[in-house]
């Protein structure tokens, strides 16, 4: 995949896509339907399609265009399976280009993934909410929050590492499922009923009560220490649960006082929190790793545990865990 210039939005808004609550989805989503006409005709436009999911539960398409129409669609089916929104215009022709390439990767995922291309001349407004400075840019959507991806284009590998990221961002929300049309995998058996304790988690992140989900996982570990998905679902939980209480105020104030301080643990911990659910996973564990170096005594410690737990949620087998660890080792010894 080549990575397409970016081109200018007017109007744009000044701030970056943030995680949770940046973005009001709400008047987009109450927006009636436009009146019929034809369909675009921009390079690069998928055929129209619908996000509506069929009244018995089949399967939905892979790639949509996105509608101020079917835009409410989306954000629900986002409840089910990850949305990614993938912004062009067709006076930046590599755009459409990279949404094409999008799709094979979305593809890819068999049923995990949905992507949605938006046409922002068409959609201005979606641009707009979503704060969005140039195209192409890439956004998605899980259980009705934004997530930022990328803007202005990037290589398979990195679009392929960044979903596998939003995947995990994702599955700690609760959002694990599958549509039909993705490939062999989505006619696959339906997987094995999950361990007591882990269906007891699940069934907590599904009501957002992220404590709850925490305590089952922890009476898991006690029961088998050895538990590796107990392990890695505590830690991501625990994360959830944290930022569940942060406010977009509360989240840049947070932000604010680490660049201003930054020896004050707690808005170190909250601001690498931020980075790794953001996807900015090389940020947070850089910002980690880095205090742990200027500093020493419990604050030093309770920072490596923090890390370790982030391990987890990033994954072990991550080449940015993998980097991580091996500066953690320099500063440590």
């Amino acid at each position: 995949m080549t990575s397409p210039a970016s081109r200018p939005v007017p109007p744009a808004a000044a701030n970056p896509i943030n995680l949770r609550g940046a973005v009001d989805l709400s008047s987009l989503k109450q927006r009636p339907a436009p009146p019929a006409g034809p369909g675009s005709t921009h390079t690069g436009a998928a055929q129209p399609g619908s996000a509506q999911q069929p009244a018995d539960g089949g399967a939905a398409p892979l790639r949509v265009n996105v509608t101020e129409a079917n835009f409410q669609d989306l954000v629900d089916l986002s409840a089910r399976v990850p949305v990614v929104i993938a912004m062009w215009a067709s006076y930046s022709p590599g755009s459409g280009d990279l949404v094409d390439a999008l799709e094979q990767i979305v593809t890819s995922y068999e049923g995990r993934l949905v992507l949605g291309a938006a046409d922002i001349e068409a959609f201005p407004q979606l641009a707009q909410a979503f704060q969005v400075q140039a195209v192409p840019t890439a956004v998605a959507v899980v259980k009705g929050q934004p997530v930022p991806l990328f803007q202005g284009g990037a290589d398979e590998q990195q679009v392929r590492s960044l979903f596998d990221e939003l995947l995990k961002v994702a599955a700690a929300n609760g959002v694990t499922g599958r549509i039909g049309g993705g490939g062999p995998a989505a006619a696959e058996a339906e997987a094995p009923p999950l361990p007591p304790l882990h269906q007891k988690a699940f069934d907590a992140i599904e009501a957002g009560d992220f404590d709850g989900a925490a305590a089952a996982y922890r009476q898991a570990l006690t029961e088998m220490p050895a538990d590796a998905d107990a392990k890695v679902g505590l830690a991501q939980v625990e994360l959830m649960g944290r930022l569940q209480a942060l406010s977009t105020e509360d989240a840049d104030a947070v932000r604010a006082k680490a660049a201003e301080e930054p020896d004050n643990l707690d808005a170190q911990l909250a601001v690498a929190d931020l980075d790794v659910a953001g996807g900015h996973v090389e940020d947070g564990l850089g910002r980690m790793v880095a205090f742990i170096g200027r500093n020493f005594g419990p604050e030093r410690e309770t920072a490596r545990v923090r890390l370790l737990e982030l391990f987890d949620v990033v994954g072990a087998t991550d080449e940015r865990v993998a980097k991580a660890r091996q500066n953690l080792a320099r500063v440590l010894f």
